[in-house]
């Protein structure tokens, strides 16, 4: 802290980091009360460091790692900007405290690494608050802890403090960024923090010799009970979300790529989002507002996937070989599997759930779905707005007459507005194909419900389902594997209600293109019918809203992109693998990029991605990639993990 001389004064630009090189070489000879009153106090602050990871970020000299040596911590790091302040540390910290010299706003740090993070006195020198914290939401392990301390702002501009130093007699200003403590604790806690405790401590008679020397005691009197710094401490939540963007809207125009306006058309313009919403589709594009340039593409709503079962997201397929007879019905397997493949399920089971779903919801995203029917029960995690998918939340379901005793009551309890999800006619035997029938006498048959499966129509059985309004989803692959035959081309085309789903890697062939693929190359339904299975149909018969699946001004901003083709959309859909999307944005975010499109990424777009490979291609995901890994390869083996049939490899954070 300093005040107004009559001394020569350099006031260095904010982005000359040249300045603490000059600092360095008087940073440890210069007394400072601010310094001594937060060593004195934040000591009690810290957590139980013993076997713990810390980070230092801005450590300076090493004032406080020199300290935080003699904890018996696991590992010690620190990262300045200047590598004169790193030469000074070096010579007073043992070889096993790492040190980094990093000017960039990320930080080369693993994610989930830290138990503690320690930043004294850095954030009034930051210009990108947000990027800083997220950085640490994702280096701070869950229930890990930030230790932050500065000038206090409120005293500070009340006494018009400078940060400053003397070298030679002259007197170097450093230029800082000034922020109330409510914004810097929003900040934080919109990232993924809790407020474990704030003090604003003042100066005490320890501080009061640093004062008398200075010939400033005048100002040490007027400074009683006045706060001098903060000290605030924060707690990581615990959660697998990757908290990759600031809550704030922001504004991204898409530019160069024809878009769908539904099966068969185009339209050229730039589409404009602004938060989470679609705000425009024209041909002016606003200079000044982020742009991402997308020549060479084209632009589809994003898929609707109509029926899965997320945490199964890491299963193999399980089932008989392709050789063995058939099964007659769904339960007939599920009693098998539990008996032949008991292993394997355990194993499975004994990664934590919520990372089978997250892995589930990344096997939707990578080929371009954006919303999923998950046939569960909802998981806290589809409410974070960093969940890969959006899932829906609103309707009522049961299982299958065989697996569910009070089917009748959790159909008359489910709000009359929202749709009920049962699995039925599953399977090839006489039992299979009474149940549409069965329903229909229990009154379960009406405009609200969605059947699942339905292999074992008739013509009867079709004409009653289109009768009473209800809807079918189809999941041709899984029938395939489980019963060696799915749905004609004459019952798809008869059922006047359809969408398209993939059920879950247990049963299912690969992920929602692939049945895509299935159902135009060896059902042989035209390329518009596809289309609105994955689009419009789905958003239909589950009740979403009415932009879902569909790009329309104001409506939810749920694209992909890949490369153009000469051909109409429903078209280029049918003939899309997996490897070829390139793009998703869910709800406003990037959710996933290639490394072609993510190198044409506006910088603050590409904040809290990670990068995966998944059967050799490489894919940029908002995701806890690391996170995920760690908890999947601790029960499965390292190099074990596969979604949809391909195997998944970590690669790196930004």
């Amino acid at each position: 802290m300093s005040h107004q001389t009559n001394a020569t004064v350099i006031c260095h630009s904010e982005s000359d980091s040249s300045v603490f090189d000059l600092w360095a070489d008087v940073y440890d000879i210069e007394l400072n009360p601010l310094l001594m009153l937060e060593e004195r106090v934040a000591v009690s602050l810290l957590p139980s460091l013993k076997g713990c990871d810390v980070l230092d970020v801005g450590c300076g000299t090493g004032r406080w790692l020199s300290k935080l040596e003699k904890f018996g911590v696991a590992s010690l790091s620190g990262i300045d900007s200047s590598s004169i302040m790193l030469y000074h540390a070096r010579h007073k910290l043992s070889n096993t405290t790492m040190l980094y010299q990093s000017c960039s706003p990320n930080l080369p740090i693993e994610d989930c690494s830290k138990d503690l993070v320690l930043s004294s006195f850095v954030l009034s020198y930051l210009n990108d608050l947000q990027m800083f914290a997220l950085e640490c939401s994702r280096i701070v392990r869950p229930g890990g802890c930030i230790l932050i301390s500065d000038m206090h702002p409120a005293t500070a501009a009340n006494r018009e403090w400078k940060r400053a130093f003397h070298v030679d007699g002259v007197k170097i200003e450093i230029p800082t960024q000034s922020r109330v403590l409510k914004e810097v604790i929003s900040v934080f806690c919109d990232y993924g923090f809790d407020v474990q405790t704030l003090i604003e401590p003042t100066f005490d008679s320890q501080e009061r010799a640093i004062f008398e020397s200075a010939g400033k005691l005048a100002d040490y009197e007027d400074l009683a009970g006045v706060p001098a710094i903060y000290i605030l401490k924060l707690q990581r939540q615990s959660s697998y979300r990757s908290l990759s963007l600031p809550k704030k809207a922001r504004t991204l125009q898409l530019i160069g790529a024809p878009t769908a306006l539904g099966p068969d058309a185009w339209l050229e313009g730039t589409l404009r989002i602004e938060g989470n919403r679609i705000a425009s589709i024209r041909k002016a594009t606003n200079s000044s507002s982020a742009v991402l340039d997308l020549s060479g593409y084209v632009i589809l709503p994003g898929l609707i996937n109509a029926h899965d079962h997320l945490e199964f997201g890491l299963f193999p397929n399980l089932g008989r070989k392709a050789e063995a007879a058939p099964y007659q019905n769904s339960s007939e397997w599920a009693h098998e599997i539990h008996r032949v493949h008991s292993a394997i399920i355990k194993q499975h089971q004994r990664i934590p759930k919520v990372v089978r779903i997250w892995w589930g919801a990344i096997r939707n995203l990578l080929c371009g779905v954006t919303t999923v029917g998950h046939h569960n029960q909802a998981h806290p995690d589809f409410e974070l707005p960093e969940f890969p998918v959006q899932v829906v939340s609103r309707f009522g379901w049961a299982h299958s007459l065989k697996f569910e005793p009070h089917i009748q009551e959790k159909f008359h309890d489910t709000p009359s507005e929202l749709p009920f999800i049962i699995h039925a006619a599953e399977g090839t035997d006489a039992e299979s194909f009474e149940e549409i029938l069965q329903l229909d006498h229990m009154h379960l048959l009406n405009e609200r419900t969605v059947l699942v499966h339905g292999l074992a129509l008739t013509s009867k059985t079709i004409s009653l389902i289109n009768q009473r309004g209800a809807a079918l989803v189809a999941c041709p692959t899984s029938n395939l594997f489980l019963f060696s035959e799915t749905l004609s081309h004459d019952q798809f085309a008869s059922l006047q209600r359809i969408a398209l789903g993939s059920d879950s890697p247990i049963t299912a062939m690969g992920d929602l293109l692939d049945e895509i693929h299935y159902v135009c190359s060896e059902v042989g339904l035209n390329a518009d019918t596809i289309y609105n299975m994955v689009t419009s149909n789905a958003a239909e018969m589950l009740h979403l809203d009415h932009d879902i699946g569909h790009i329309t001004e104001s409506g939810v901003a749920d694209v992909i992109a890949f490369r153009s083709r000469e051909m109409t959309p429903a078209s280029a859909l049918t003939r899309l693998n997996f490897d070829e999307v390139e793009l998703v944005v869910r709800s406003g975010q990037i959710a996933m990029a290639s490394p072609a499109v993510y190198d044409r990424l506006p910088q603050d777009c590409r904040m809290g991605m990670q990068l995966l490979e998944i059967a050799g291609i490489l894919r940029w995901l908002r995701a806890p990639i690391q996170t995920l890994f760690a908890e999947a390869e601790n029960i499965l083996g390292q190099g074990n993990v596969v979604i949809g049939g391909r195997q998944v490899h970590y690669l790196d954070a930004i």
